[in-house]
C-alpha cells in the first residue's frame, strides 16, 4: 500500500534496516540534548522565530516580552488580562505539532509506530519532562490558578458538592503555555522520520518553526496580540536515565537564583543538594524523614560507608562476610516494630577494601544472605568454585 503526498508516491515503513535503527539513540541523543539546552537566548533570534510562528497559524505578530523565569510571566498574565481567554498554545501545537506528526505516523505500520514512539519519544518524555512538570510548570500553574481564582466568585471555582476545583473555568488562563522541553520529545521522533526514513510531507515551513522554537525559546505564553517568551535556565543537567541530576549544584537554575537540587532524579533540599554526595554525612540517613530523599542519600553515601561510619548492629558472620542491620527510626512494619535494613558486609582480606549489599529482611544468617546475593549458590560451593 502506499500514499501520495505533493504527487510521491510512498509505500508505508513495516521495518527498519539495521543502518536506520543503529541511528535511534543518535537522534535520542540529540533531542535529549536539545531538551537540557540552557540560557540566555538569543532575543532577536527568539522575536523572529516567534513572529514566524504566528503567520504560521495566520496571526500578526504580536507584542514580544522577555522574562528572566517563569514567574514574571504569571505576574504579567494576572496584571495585564482581566480574562486571558485568547490563547493560543492549542492552535500552534496543532498547526506546528500535531498534523506534522500525523501525517509522518500515517506511513508506518504495524509494530513499528509504538516502538519507534517509545524509543524516541516516550524514554524522554517519562522522565526527563515528567520531572520538569513537577517541579517547574505545576507550582507555576498552580500559582496561577490561585491567584486567577481569587478575583472569580467561590461558586466559580469550586464546585460545592465535591470541593474540587472547575479546572475547566481555569484551564485557559493556566494551560496555555509551550514548553520546548517537551517539543523536544516529539521532536526526536519527527526528526527521525524525516532525516532518517525520508518520509515525505507537507509541512516543510511549518517543522523549521518547530525546530526553531525548541531551539530559541524558553516557555511561551502566546496571545492574540501579545506573546510572553521565558529565559531558559541558565543550568540544566539529567543523568543517562533522563532524571534530573547534578552533584553539589543546582540541577535546574535560572538566572535570578531559583534552583532546584536533584539526585538521579529524587529532588533534594537544599542543604543536601549544594554538598556534592562525598560531603554527605551516614548520620542524615538516621534523622531523614524523608524516605524518598532518604534513598538518595543512602545511593550517594554507600553501603560501603554507612557501614564504617555508623553504628550497625552484627548479626552473623561467616568467613570474610557479615551480616548486619540498621534501624531507622521512622520506618515501621504493620505491627508498629521498627524496620530494619539488612546489609551483606564483605571484606577483601587482601586489600581490605569493604563493600556492602542490601539483602532482604527475611535472612537470617550471613551463609543465607551469601546465597541470595550469588544466586542460590551455597557459599561452600562457591568457595570451591572459586
Amino acid at each position: 500500500m502506499s500514499r501520495k503526498v505533493g504527487g510521491m508516491s510512498q509505500t508505508k515503513v513495516k521495518k527498519l534496516t539495521p543502518e536506520q535503527a543503529a541511528l535511534i539513540p543518535v537522534y535520542r541523543e540529540k533531542w535529549r540534548a536539545r531538551s537540557l539546552s540552557t540560557g540566555p537566548i538569543n532575543r532577536s533570534q527568539a522575536a523572529e522565530t516567534i513572529k514566524a510562528a504566528y503567520c504560521a497559524i495566520g496571526l500578526k505578530a504580536p507584542e514580544i516580552i522577555f522574562v528572566d523565569r517563569p514567574y514574571e510571566a504569571a505576574d504579567i498574565i494576572l496584571s495585564r488580562f482581566d480574562n486571558p481567554s485568547s490563547e493560543l498554545r492549542s492552535q500552534f501545537e496543532t498547526k506546528l505539532r500535531s498534523q506534522l506528526e500525523k501525517q509522518l505516523r500515517g506511513y508506518l505500520r504495524g509494530q513499528l509506530e509504538s516502538e519507534l514512539q517509545n524509543q524516541l519519544q516516550t524514554q524522554l518524555e517519562a522522565r526527563l519532562y515528567t520531572q520538569l512538570q513537577t517541579q517547574l510548570w505545576e507550582a507555576e500553574r498552580n500559582y496561577l490558578a490561585g491567584e486567577i481564582a481569587s478575583q472569580l466568585p467561590p461558586e466559580q471555582v469550586i464546585d460545592e458538592r465535591s470541593g474540587d476545583i472547575h479546572w475547566h473555568t481555569l484551564g485557559k488562563q493556566v494551560n496555555n503555555c509551550i514548553q520546548p522541553e517537551l517539543w523536544a520529545c516529539y521532536g526526536s521522533l519527527l526528526d527521525f522520520c524525516i532525516s532518517v526514513l525520508n518520509l515525505p510531507h507537507c509541512y516543510a515551513r511549518n517543522w523549521i518553526v518547530f525546530q526553531s522554537i525548541v531551539r530559541d525559546c524558553g516557555w511561551i505564553y502566546p496571545y492574540d496580540k501579545v506573546c510572553i517568551v521565558c529565559e531558559k535556565p541558565i543550568a540544566l543537567s539529567a543523568d543517562s536515565n533522563h532524571r534530573l541530576h547534578a552533584e553539589g549544584k543546582p540541577a535546574v537554575q535560572f538566572a535570578d537564583g531559583v534552583s532546584i537540587y536533584a539526585y538521579h532524579g529524587v529532588i533534594l533540599p537544599e542543604w543536601y543538594g549544594r554538598l556534592h554526595p562525598h560531603q554527605w554525612q551516614s548520620k542524615w540517613v538516621l534523622k531523614e524523614q524523608n524516605a524518598e530523599v532518604r534513598r538518595a542519600l543512602i545511593q550517594g553515601i554507600t553501603y560501603d560507608r554507612i557501614c564504617q561510619e555508623l553504628a550497625v548492629t552484627e548479626l552473623d558472620s561467616w568467613q570474610e562476610y557479615t551480616l548486619l542491620s540498621i534501624e531507622f527510626d521512622d520506618d515501621f512494619d504493620i505491627r508498629g516494630n521498627a524496620k530494619p535494613v539488612y546489609l551483606l558486609k564483605m571484606s577483601c582480606p587482601s586489600t581490605g577494601f569493604i563493600h556492602a549489599l542490601r539483602v532482604p529482611p527475611d535472612v537470617r544468617s550471613a551463609q543465607e544472605a551469601i546465597r541470595w546475593v550469588n544466586w542460590d549458590i551455597d557459599p561452600e560451593d562457591f568457595s570451591v568454585q572459586t
